[in-house]
């Protein structure tokens, strides 16, 4: 009956507009894994299990190439579950809506992918996040160094696009 109820109150949250929550950067090797797992409130977002439960996504997302599907449909760690059922669960549990929004992979053949966290919350969560991949055979400690500054420069700017190609025609 608690699952049932707890279910039901997940679905009436799912409408609720989720735009707090915490971005998640893991890197592995030359690969490189960001997620956005939104909330309804900063509160949540500095709530330790709602930090461990974005870490454990971020480390599924670098596994499954970032892919959301992939994401949801991937066992849980520690649990029986899915992501998707872990999720619904957690939304009963907190009383807020929560949602994968979206995740990014970013890979290297030569080189470093570098990430940086802007206004960290905890190693490699915060509010702003960003990825770097420098393909190049330069010494990794420089790649990291630049790469650092690089993905600095990034968050401050909030750029809209990639390229131009990108950007609307009107901007």
């Amino acid at each position: 009956w608690l699952r049932k109820k707890g279910l039901a109150t997940a679905s009436k949250k799912a409408g609720r507009v989720a735009s707090e929550g915490l971005i998640g950067i893991k890197l592995k090797n030359k690969s490189g894994a960001i997620v956005e797992v939104n909330s309804e409130t900063d509160f949540v977002a500095r709530n330790e299990e709602f930090q461990t439960f974005v870490n454990d996504i971020c480390n599924i997302a670098l596994e499954n190439n970032a892919d959301l599907n992939k994401i949801l449909s991937s066992n849980f760690p520690g649990s029986s579950k899915n992501v998707q059922d872990t999720l619904t669960d957690k939304i009963a549990k907190i009383g807020e809506n929560i949602s994968l929004r979206r995740a990014e992979m970013l890979s290297v053949s030569n080189g470093a992918v570098i990430g940086y966290m802007h206004n960290s919350v905890k190693d490699d969560l915060g509010k702003i996040g960003v990825l770097v991949g420098l393909e190049s055979s330069a010494d990794k400690k420089q790649l990291l160094e630049i790469g650092r500054q690089i993905a600095m420069h990034i968050a401050t700017t909030k750029p809209l696009a990639k390229s131009i190609n990108e950007l609307d025609p009107k901007l």
